[in-house]
């Protein structure tokens, strides 16, 4: 389903996308079988959004209409946004609101741990919008977030989902530093598409971004995703993965691009299930400790779980005596 009104707050006289308003309509392919997931509605689900709600925190699982948010919340898994609910950037397939964004809330790290206490979480993936706005782009506060969740639920294993970071010096730095344990930040297409897709990122700083990660601290675990259905080739996608690759990456998602709405990229094709496979048993000979690649993988689909076979993968490589 495209969505084509904001359900995730009442409508204001500012709109959501307003630089994508004046934007002609993009075609609205039909949804394959594979692709169809059901609505959200479960007792959990209800209880997981009244803690999320509680907090006053927002959640890039609304945010950005996942389609597994069911599925998820279900399970008491959700993806955190840090630092409000509008970007600085209007990358064309994201669904997060854009404009100028409000001040930075001194207790939302608190907010966040007491939600991941009360959601008894065992890892935890948070993410951000970009604030270019910020003279360390929102760093210090990922730092923030991340040393309240370990002063309450030290158990908890921590994904962050950062932005790139682009002209902040030392702020990359100061985050790897805090010690999360993956360290997550997506490529999201093909170098050739950024332009349409992605104007305001740059291809080869995002994958330095991840390169140095592994350079500062090589226990960090890191991973990046791309989407497919924007327009790309398979050489492309494969390029990308030796790029990855080249950078030391650990962890590779690849999911079906989803159209918010009207204004936003149009999707190129469904690719099937077949050439996921395909992609995957390809990842998984080039190298990475671990590769999610199915129509409805997004990054921090079932991130819990992919975090106990990265450990488990990186302890099986390791020399054995």
């Amino acid at each position: 389903m495209v969505t084509i009104l904001n359900t995730v707050q009442p409508d204001t006289a500012r709109p959501r996308h307003p630089e994508k308003a004046n934007r002609p309509d993009t075609p609205v392919l039909r949804k394959p079988e594979w692709i169809r997931v059901r609505a959200p509605g479960s007792p959990v689900y209800a209880e997981t959004k009244q803690i999320v709600r509680e907090n006053g925190l927002v959640t890039v699982c609304e945010e950005a209409g996942c389609p597994n948010i069911g599925e998820c919340w279900t399970q008491k898994h959700a993806t955190m946004m840090i630092m409000g609910d509008t970007c600085t950037r209007a990358c064309s397939f994201c669904n997060v609101k854009t404009g100028l964004p409000e001040p930075l809330d001194a207790d939302e790290p608190e907010r966040v741990a007491n939600a991941v206490e009360k959601l008894g979480l065992r890892h935890v993936v948070i993410t951000s919008v970009d604030r270019d706005d910020l003279a360390d782009g929102g760093a210090q506060h990922f730092v923030e977030v991340i040393e309240a969740i370990r002063r309450r639920s030290p158990g908890t294993t921590i994904e962050i989902l950062t932005p790139d970071f682009l002209r902040k010096e030392g702020a990359l730095e100061k985050v790897v530093a805090a010690k999360p344990d993956v360290f997550n930040h997506n490529l999201e297409t093909v170098p050739r598409l950024y332009l349409n897709i992605r104007p305001g990122a740059r291809y080869f700083h995002s994958l330095r971004l991840l390169q140095r990660v592994k350079e500062l601290d090589p226990t960090i675990f890191t991973k990046s995703g791309i989407m497919v259905g924007l327009g790309e080739t398979r050489e492309e996608v494969l390029q990308v993965m030796d790029d990855m690759r080249s950078a030391s990456i650990d962890f590779l998602t690849i999911g079906q691009y989803l159209q918010p709405t009207r204004k936003h990229a149009a999707i190129d094709r469904f690719v099937t299930p077949e050439e996921f496979k395909s992609y995957e048993r390809i990842a998984r000979t080039k190298g990475f400790l671990l590769v999610s690649a199915s129509p409805l993988t997004r990054s921090s689909y079932h991130a819990d779980e992919g975090f106990a076979r990265l450990r488990a993968a990186r302890n099986a490589s390791l020399p054995q005596g």
